[in-house]
């Protein structure tokens, strides 16, 4: 079995039943998302892509606060999808929401949309439940041009919260398999150095979150 099958499996197994109660439970833990929206100002015409879109939360609220821009969404878990599908279905939305089963670390958009690249990308709590984090950072990069963002929201490091808090957030968030990406702000700076900028690093929330937008250089 495939690393992406067996990952697909694993996500279906998570969500199967989660996902019908997903969006009502997961905005008094998943903070900073509509923040990342309402920062994300992709150009009049352009294309974003979410990468592990879930059940298409965010590209619903995103198609609605730009409505100019094509919207993109992409995830590995088919239950997922299929909750996603009938979301985007409901908000009358198909029509500039499209969606595809994909793994992070190895897309095509082309293959998958017919469509070049993205404006902007993002990830919304998705990094810390993808085991090969860096190469997801890294093939988002590739179907960025020029000027084009990456943007992304996740678990930060609780670093000015309770140690007890801390812990006992992490063993919670083990059972469903996230591991918050302490590295990712060096693994960013490490990146701007051939390939764009790091443009911004936050630690929202006294460091329960963590907010970045790369974006890519002229070259690289």
């Amino acid at each position: 079995m495939s690393d992406t099958v067996a990952m697909s499996n694993l996500m279906d197994r998570i969500y199967r039943r989660q996902r019908h109660l997903y969006d009502s439970t997961r905005k008094y833990y998943l903070l900073g998302r509509d923040r990342l929206i309402e920062r994300l100002s992709p150009p009049e015409g352009g294309r974003v892509l979410e990468i592990g879109c879930g059940t298409a939360r965010n590209l619903v609220a995103a198609a609605s606060a730009y409505p100019k821009a094509a919207f993109y969404g992409i995830d590995i878990s088919p239950a997922m999808l299929e909750t996603a599908g009938a979301k985007v279905a409901r908000e009358g939305l198909s029509p500039r929401i499209r969606l595809a089963s994909a793994d992070a670390t190895r897309f095509d958009p082309a293959l998958l949309f017919g469509v070049p690249g993205f404006s902007r990308i993002f990830l919304s709590y998705s990094l810390s439940m993808i085991p090969e984090w860096r190469a997801a950072l890294g093939q988002a990069l590739v179907w960025l041009p020029p000027g084009g963002e990456l943007h992304i929201v996740d678990f930060g490091g609780q670093e000015e919260l309770p140690r007890w808090f801390r812990r006992g957030l992490r063993l919670w968030l083990a059972q469903f398999h996230v591991d918050p990406r302490d590295g990712l702000q060096a693994e960013l700076a490490a990146l701007a150095g051939s390939v764009g900028a790091l443009r911004t690093f936050e630690r929202p929330y006294r460091g329960y979150a963590q907010y970045a937008v790369f974006r890519r250089g002229l070259t690289g």
